[in-house]
């Protein structure tokens, strides 16, 4: 709100001055690995059946470190979240004091457009640090195949690219002009145009206390049409935000993916969903001249069609596979719920760390332990394991050198085809979700005077974090909760992540909780519509003109 109130005078040196804050945010986000031990791993142990395996007592966890690590980037996200504002709010408002009325959606689209991009992206980027240990349950292994924690070093570079990225565009932002050319004849021209408030609001004057911005800030929430389309926008990004926390896991479980692959479909479905919506919706706007009414009718429209296509995405789904304890109990020998059984309860097994693998059966097992696997063998591409005590039937097969494998590692093939559906419906839902992004942003700058028009966006952005961005993966995250099936509870009876969900419940849950938040959108934006053309028809001093684009100004241009 003080962004938005004491940076409308001098955007550009607030652009300069965000550019600056994002670099420094990212640059204390990765400050924590200076002080980062290398020494604090240990060899890790193959996860078989052996009755000497010699399992880890209860280790403390280095708190200093995560302490640290808390603070940094707790000041840095908040340091980033500050710097952001002049960005969302003033460089909107900039775009639209600079244009005529009906060119501002397509700027503005494109300005949605790449914050979308950069989101998608930071999911495709990081993919390949989202690792789940799979090879022991006694010790933390340092040198996995692939170099998979590599990323313990290698995490901060991230961090620093954001930064340089950042501070590169300072002298780009500090050479704009506090007023662009043609501005004050676009200005003007605004400035001229009736609307409906202006009978109530047209001889306000704003000055600079805080007592103006308490009376100004009064005034807003008063606005019915205004709190409405907020909470609208508010809503939409709920699903977006929420469902891609949650997208990614969901992936994961439901097609049977390996943590980095769902992690970098989710970005590249966000990617081209949520930028191609926001580009397209702020296309369609300028160029079909929309009034105020018509961009509340396309944000239902667009918001309808939305939701039809996410009721679709509900029968998109896979059967569960038979997982040995969990829905299958390890061919009689042992209980629904229970990955102990006569064949492994020798083996001193541990849940703490989830390494499934498949056996020759087609039933996976939660590890080579759970399935009473006495040894292995690093083929070319793939683990084996042998000797499988709770794998008894199915085709045997000889390695090279003639010995039976009874599994592999990784999931079983759940002979799933529907992906591809699945990407195409979520591709669909996202593009058309993003197509009331920036029709909000135009309506609500449009029913407010040109002098609250950044603070009208920091009553908006208020709005959106508090209903939208800051529960948004809290819930969803709640509803992947909901639908556990089995949780690691390791040696110390600490309860950690969930490694098997339910899938039916799973589907239900993230399409029910999108389609309530949908239907919100729905709600928000029709009695913001009514309101709208209720207190345009009682204006009945100042008629009710809709703004166009006029031929005029191509005259002028020439």
């Amino acid at each position: 709100m003080f962004i938005a109130f004491y940076g409308d005078r001098k955007k550009v040196t607030w652009f300069v001055a965000s550019s600056f804050l994002i670099g420094l945010g990212s640059l204390l986000c990765a400050l924590p690995f200076i002080n980062e031990e290398k020494n604090k791993s240990k060899v890790g142990i193959e996860d078989i059946c052996t009755e000497t395996k010699v399992v880890s007592g209860c280790q403390s966890s280095d708190a200093s470190f995560q302490s640290k690590y808390l603070y940094f980037i707790t000041l840095g996200q908040t340091m980033q979240g500050i710097a952001g504002m002049p960005l969302y709010i003033l460089g909107t408002t900039f775009i639209d004091e600079n244009v005529a009325t009906h060119s501002a959606g397509i700027y503005v689209g494109i300005a949605e457009c790449t914050s979308m991009i950069g989101y998608g992206m930071g999911y495709v980027i990081g993919a390949p640090l989202v690792k789940v240990p799979e090879n022991s349950t006694s010790a933390t292994n340092t040198t996995g195949t692939n170099g998979s924690t590599e990323w313990l070093w290698t995490w901060w570079i991230r961090f620093l690219s954001t930064t340089l990225v950042a501070w590169f565009t300072l002298i780009p932002l500090s050479c704009f002009p506090h007023n662009m050319p043609g501005s004050t004849r676009i200005k003007a021209a605004k400035h001229k145009q009736l609307h409906w408030f202006d009978s109530k609001l047209k001889d306000l004057q704003v000055g600079t206390s805080i007592k103006d911005l308490c009376a100004v800030f009064w005034i807003l929430m008063k606005n019915p049409v205004l709190i409405c389309l907020s909470l609208s926008k508010a809503t939409e990004y709920l699903v977006i935000i929420g469902a891609a926390e949650f997208l990614p896991i969901y992936l994961e479980n439901q097609f049977m993916l390996t943590p980095p692959v769902a992690t970098i479909l989710a970005g590249l479905v966000l990617i081209p969903g949520g930028a191609l919506g926001q580009l397209l919706g702020g296309i369609i706007a300028s160029t079909l001249e929309m009034s105020c009414k018509a961009l509340m009718r396309f944000i239902m429209a667009t918001s309808v069609i939305s939701l039809i296509l996410l009721m679709f995405i509900t029968f998109v789904r896979c059967n569960p596979l038979q997982f040995a304890g969990i829905n299958e109990d390890y061919d009689g020998e042992g209980q629904v719920g229970n990955l102990t059984a006569p064949c492994n309860e020798k083996c001193r097994c541990s849940s703490s760390v989830y390494s499934s693998i498949c056996g020759r059966d087609d039933i996976e097992y939660f590890s080579p332990c759970f399935a009473g696997c006495m040894y292995s063998k690093a083929l070319t591409r793939e683990k084996t394991y042998y000797n499988c005590s709770c794998i008894k039937e199915g085709l045997i097969t000889a390695d090279a050198e003639g010995d039976f494998i009874d599994a592999r590692r990784g999931k079983c093939d759940a002979k799933c085809y529907k992906l591809p559906l699945f990407v195409a419906f979520i591709f669909s839902t996202l593009v058309f979700s993003g197509f009331s992004g920036v029709p909000i942003v135009l309506a609500i700058m449009r029913i407010v005077p040109v002098q609250l028009r950044s603070l009208a966006l920091g009553v908006c952005y208020v709005v959106l974090r508090i209903f939208g961005t800051i529960p948004g993966p809290s819930i969803f995250k709640m509803s992947g909760e909901n639908s556990c099936i089995f949780r690691d509870v390791n040696e110390c009876g600490h309860t950690g992540r969930c490694w098997i969900y339910n899938k039916t419940r799973m589907a239900y849950l993230l399409v029910g909780i999108s389609f309530l938040c949908k239907l919100c959108t729905i709600i928000f934006t029709t009695t913001a519509f009514f309101m709208y053309k209720r207190q345009v028809n009682e204006s009945t001093d100042i008629p009710n003109i809709t703004v166009k684009n006029p031929k005029v100004k191509k005259k002028r241009r020439n």
